[in-house]
């Protein structure tokens, strides 16, 4: 089993930059795929990013390519998603997850679940 909690959520204007941060219960986290989820109002949870356990094989959606980077830190068994150059349509409740195996897209490929962090994006 494995735990996740999302931390580093808040309010920010167009343009500012955030980092959020996923913390894993699991001392075995570094075999773990880490994934980053988002559900806005009246829509449909949509992937982010995700990365191997390496950090060899990362994915990013298109539409936060170039804005939106992940990293993991194995030893503190912590993946970070920093958020650069936020607008709008960014708003959402961010979710990390895992799964054991390759990054997938998909959020049906996940095991595990934080239970979010609200990241709100204001003109």
């Amino acid at each position: 089993q494995v735990q996740l909690v999302e931390s580093g959520g808040g309010l920010v204007q167009a343009g500012d930059s955030l980092r959020l941060s996923c913390a894993a219960s699991r001392r075995t986290f570094s075999t773990y795929a880490m994934g980053w989820f988002r559900q806005a109002p009246g829509k449909e949870r949509e992937f982010v990013g995700a990365t191997d356990w390496y950090g060899f094989n990362t994915l990013y959606a298109t539409s936060v390519k170039g804005r939106f980077i992940i990293s993991r830190d194995d030893a503190k068994n912590t993946v970070d998603l920093q958020m650069n150059s936020l607008n709008l349509e960014d708003t959402a409740v961010y979710y990390c997850a895992a799964r054991s195996g390759a990054p997938r897209v998909s959020s049906s490929a996940y095991d595990y679940w934080g239970q979010g962090t609200q990241v709100t994006v204001s003109s």
